[in-house]
């Protein structure tokens, strides 16, 4: 089996992330000393609220405390106070949180804490902790109530055809798209709290009788080897329980949108959701996962075969084209057809610098438009990366730095790098094209093939999560190419990926 081979590293001595780190602080028996020890621990911040109030016909003290801006307040006033403070008259204290339990779970998830640092958690987590002067416990009462950023379009993955909801950055809201999408009894959330400090919430979602019981063991071991202060996000947890950090080429995958990740889990994968982030992590993922798209299946499997294989083309242009002219404009003149040789002799007429540099300072140039029209607003920074490689491109023409074939190979190479669904692969085709170029400036044709050789070296050595790299081609799966560059049609497809060992690999009902 392929997931014999999985690699443990990524922290695996280190104890879980969530593990407790010191004793815990019990709770008194006096409120005025809960309070205190809350207000010392948190530094009487400005948004903490400790709203006193008595219960029941002898006054009894009690105290609801929260943090402003994390909490729903309107709840909080008419669907918690208010009825502690009339529907409590008759009640014993100590029949308090059982009385609470029975009248108010309909509204709250209620839970008991025995620590302050419970409560403490509880209440940095947005919800409120109700103490009762007398008892040595705490009601830990669910009243999240923060704002939030309603479901858009995803942003970083346009769509033509299917649906136009993205993940946001509640992760509760995240795992209710899934869950619409997937009405399925055996769809498992795990949960982490990660960060000793932050202490984020990162949930592990797969279909039980479906994935590999391995992968979900190996993704629940390297997410409790996690132990910083604080994850910045999806991109921390990736980087920390990725195979190989040495590697440019992305082993987990990012998406925003839930029908890729629905689609996902229903082929055998696991889900990484990060609270506070909208991006998703997919593992495991080959390098054929890059050059897929959740539209491939809202379209006929014809358009989406051409649409791959246009992809798989601009893929390799990407890479390969500045390489290849480099080459055969330094070392194999004789390849060229002759009216094209001279051509480009008569374009690159009073350049002063060889093709390579000429690549490399195109290219460059290139970059750092790409770089400024991230960074500036969006109204214009479309604009001004269009425009700026117009402006650049046609000036350094006319001043005779580069020649006018070479924009035109650098352009078309821009264009081809944005052809691809996934960003972070894309990103990596960047990379590795300036040291492809800069084998074929020393080696010429000879250094292509030999970069080309040492990157599928790498990519038979890679794995995500046990699972080949290079799959399924290999090892080779034959029933697997079915949906790779070529993508057949819906019925031809009874079966699941084999590369990812499924425990139910039928897609289709057997006739």
């Amino acid at each position: 089996m392929l997931l014999k081979s999985l690699k443990f590293g990524n922290g695996g001595g280190q104890p879980p992330a969530n593990s407790p780190q010191s004793a815990e602080t019990p709770v008194s028996i006096s409120l005025e000393d809960n309070i205190a020890y809350i207000q010392n621990v948190l530094s009487t911040p400005i948004d903490l609220v400790i709203r006193k109030f008595s219960i029941g016909q002898t006054l009894h003290p009690c105290a609801a405390v929260y943090l402003d801006g994390l909490v729903d307040k309107y709840t909080i006033n008419e669907e918690l106070i208010k009825p502690l403070l009339h529907d409590f008259q008759d009640i014993a204290v100590s029949e308090l949180p059982q009385g609470v339990a029975a009248h108010i779970v309909a509204t709250f998830n209620l839970d008991d804490g025995f620590s302050l640092d419970d409560a403490l958690y509880s209440v940095l987590s947005g919800n409120t902790a109700v103490f009762i002067d007398g008892l040595d416990t705490v009601m830990l009462i669910d009243s999240q109530g923060w704002k939030t950023r309603g479901i858009e379009e995803p942003q970083t993955e346009s769509v033509i055809r299917g649906p136009r909801e993205g993940f946001i950055e509640d992760i509760r809201t995240n795992t209710a798209l899934l869950r619409r999408r997937i009405h399925d009894p055996k769809l498992r959330y795990r949960a982490f709290t990660i960060g000793r400090r932050s202490k984020r919430q990162v949930v592990l979602a797969y279909i039980e009788d479906i994935i590999h019981p391995e992968i979900v063991r190996e993704a629940e071991r390297r997410l409790n080897s996690i132990d910083i202060d604080d994850i910045a996000g999806s991109a921390t947890v990736e980087q920390w329980i990725t195979d190989s950090f040495l590697s440019p080429f992305p082993v987990i995958a990012n998406t925003e949108r839930p029908d890729k990740v629905s689609g996902a889990l229903l082929q055998g994968k696991a889900a990484v959701l990060v609270d506070g982030d909208p991006f998703v992590l997919l593992l495991p993922v080959t390098f054929v996962s890059n050059i897929q798209s959740p539209e491939d299946f809202y379209q006929t499997w014809l358009i989406a075969t051409l649409t791959r294989l246009l992809r798989t083309i601009a893929g390799l242009i990407a890479t390969f084209l500045p390489a290849m002219y480099i080459a055969l404009l330094e070392y194999h003149h004789g390849m060229i057809p002759s009216k094209l040789a001279f051509s480009i002799a008569g374009s690159r007429e009073g350049v002063p610098f060889p093709a390579v540099v000429e690549a490399f300072i195109m290219e460059t140039t290139l970059e750092l438009l790409r770089e400024a029209g991230v960074r500036l607003p969006k109204a214009i920074g479309q604009t001004i990366g269009i425009v700026g490689g117009l402006v650049i491109g046609e000036a350094a023409v006319s001043a005779g730095i580069v020649s006018p074939v070479m924009v035109i190979v650098v352009a078309i190479t821009a264009i081809a790098s944005f052809s691809y669904p996934s960003y972070s692969f894309a990103i990596s085709l960047r990379m590795i094209r300036f040291g492809i170029m800069i084998t074929a400036a020393f080696f010429g044709l000879y250094g292509i093939i030999l970069a080309f050789i040492m990157i599928s070296i790498h990519f038979v050595n890679l794995k995500s999560f046990g699972i080949p790299y290079s799959a399924p081609l290999a090892p080779l799966f034959l029933k697997d190419l079915k949906d790779m560059v070529l993508r057949a049609p819906l019925t031809f497809m009874k079966t699941r990926p084999q590369l990812d060992q499924p425990e139910d690999p039928d897609r289709l009902q057997k006739e």
